[in-house]
């Protein structure tokens, strides 16, 4: 077992903010000892990041793990939503750690499912008590990222997908309209089109300019100085606008159907967990009959996702301690 003296340097690399952490180890324990955010798009580069954050660490680094949103082939990535890429082998040779690797960041995500306690998810359906099986994580934040992790009889092996950016499929009039609207400026248009920060405010302009209904000055001006999906949350909650009502009563509808969606793709019988930085934030609003009455109307299927745990991950550190203990297994072999 590596010396407690040593260091793992783990990082939540993202489109709006790159977060990263120093672990201790203890035996095969990891503690967290700091962590810092920072604005990703402030920086030429990850590497610029970690040469801020460690540089007053004295200690050396173990191994260190980056999950980063996209896909990774050999040691790279060229992260989604981010203007820079990430090298694995630069990383390495630069702060002179052995042992550095990339991982999608969904999978870093479900790799710390398991470091995770019990007072770190929030229940949305119970499922069946005897539920086990395979597990899948679908989390929408600036983008839309789903993982799943496979059951083989002893313990879960994850994979990375990009699930996110599969075709958005319309269950109803009103959301076939939607995706019409959007081929018009897009294209193609993905599950993470609808399904994500973005999603919130594609949703918005969408019943706007299609006249189903009436923009408020007061929340037309903070949009333009705020965050959008922010400011449609807030009013929403609020109840003073009822097309932000409307935006968030459709945007849990779909991510309730994503969210199914994989489910039923991976046979998450182990149950689903919704990651990312809008769900704790929504909490209550996913709770609501809209989410779950999309997430189990599955036909004939219908029976068989109420047997589906759902819940929500309310630790942000998550990812953080799943790119740390797949530094950790790593060097251990």
């Amino acid at each position: 077992m590596p010396d407690k003296s040593y260091i793992i340097l783990a990082g939540d690399i993202g489109g709006t903010k790159s977060n990263l952490a120093i672990f201790r180890v203890v035996a095969d324990t990891l503690t967290l000892e700091r962590n810092q955010r920072y604005h990703s798009a402030s920086y030429p580069g990850l590497n610029a990041i970690i040469r801020e954050f460690i540089q007053n660490e004295q200690r050396p680094l173990l191994a260190a793990c980056f999950g980063v949103p996209g896909p990774v082939k050999n040691g790279r990535a060229r992260p989604t939503n981010i203007t820079w890429g990430v090298d694995a082998a630069e990383i390495a040779a630069e702060f002179s750690v052995t042992y550095v690797s990339l991982l999608n960041d969904l999978a870093a995500n479900a790799y710390g499912i398991a470091e995770l306690k019990a007072a770190d998810f929030a229940i949305v359906q119970k499922g069946a008590p005897d539920a086990e099986g395979n597990r899948c994580v679908v989390s929408p934040g600036t983008g839309l990222g789903e993982a799943g992790l496979f059951w083989d009889g002893k313990r879960h092996r994850v994979w990375a997908c990009e699930g996110g950016h599969t075709d958005f499929g319309p269950r109803n009039e009103l959301e076939v309209a939607l995706l019409e609207h959007l081929i018009k400026q897009y294209g193609h248009v993905s599950s993470e089109r609808i399904v994500s920060g973005m999603g919130l405010e594609n949703i918005y302009k969408f019943l706007r300019d299609t006249s189903r209904g009436i923009e408020l000055p007061g929340v037309a001006a903070a949009m333009k100085t705020g965050d959008p999906g922010l400011v449609i949350s807030r009013h929403a909650e609020a109840g003073d606008c009822s097309m932000c009502v409307q935006t968030i009563e459709i945007f849990l509808s779909c991510l309730g159907a994503e969210a199914g969606n994989m489910a039923l793709k991976a046979m998450a019988t182990g149950g689903v967990y919704l990651g990312g930085g809008i769900p704790a934030k929504m909490l209550a609003q996913i709770r609501s009959v809209a989410f779950t009455h999309a997430f189990n109307d599955k036909g004939r299927f219908s029976g068989f996702m109420e047997t589906i745990p759902v819940k929500v991950i309310l630790n942000d550190q998550a990812a953080l301690l799943g790119a740390a203990r797949y530094a950790l297994d790593g060097t251990n072999g």
